[in-house]
């Protein structure tokens, strides 16, 4: 499977009123394995940035004004990504901003060039409830350093993304792995015991137990003002 790790940087936050892209960065997966094949490219808007955006991204008009147009490199971008699935923290920004460049060129759709895109900050979401999910906040959560990261760039972007990505989908790598080593050995199917399995013992809690945690709830219904995740999956 080849997929594209891809982030960008761009001049402002809507590009219905005019932000461009300013920075495409791409890191290249086969079989969840990092190729070395990557896309980079600085990109000159023809604009400036908002000064908001230029604090993050440190892309100052001066150095973009040299750069590419995006009509320049809109078709090597399209080669480069073609049939891949893409992966994105927070895809509806990056695809919307990929899409305006492209219908400003009167091209197919940046979305329709490629087979699938996977939003990580979705998949974080349901992963880590209730959790602050930025990239750098996944980066601390799954131990990948990202010390050196000052400044947003879209190329370091996607490189730590991608460590990201594997490593929140490692467990369903494993699984797969697991299956296949088990099929390959002789013996009962998934590797189960050829004998029945002894019954199930539940213990549930005392009214005591769920006292105190009803008492647990309310506290923290108190310090989110409202009702914690774990009051609403409780049914309170």
């Amino acid at each position: 499977m080849r997929q594209i790790v891809l982030d960008t940087e761009t001049t402002g936050l809507n590009p219905r009123t005019g932000d461009r892209v300013i920075e495409v960065g791409c890191v290249e997966l086969i079989n969840r394995k990092l190729t070395g094949n990557n896309f980079h490219v600085y990109i000159n808007p023809e604009r400036d940035s908002d000064p908001r955006a230029l604090e993050i991204h440190g892309l100052t008009t001066e150095f973009l004004s040299d750069k590419p147009k995006f009509s320049e490199i809109a078709l090597s971008l399209s080669e480069y990504i073609r049939d891949a699935e893409l992966i994105i923290h927070n895809a509806s920004f990056d695809m919307g901003f990929l899409d305006a460049e492209y219908a400003r060129l009167k091209l197919s759709s940046f979305t329709s060039q490629v087979s699938n895109v996977v939003d990580t900050l979705a998949k974080a979401k349901e992963m880590h409830p209730g959790k602050r999910n930025s990239l750098d906040t996944l980066c601390d959560r799954y131990g990948i350093s990202n010390a050196h990261r000052q400044l947003h760039g879209a190329l370091l972007d996607a490189e730590l993304l991608a460590d990201v990505y594997l490593a929140m989908s490692r467990g369903q790598n494993s699984l797969v792995i697991d299956l296949d080593m088990q099929s390959s050995h002789a013996g009962p199917a998934y590797g189960l015991p050829d004998q029945p399995f002894a019954a199930i013992f539940v213990q549930t809690a005392t009214d005591q137990e769920l006292e105190v945690h009803q008492r647990v709830l309310a506290e923290l219904d108190k310090i989110v003002r409202g009702s914690c995740v774990w009051s609403d999956a409780a049914g309170r």
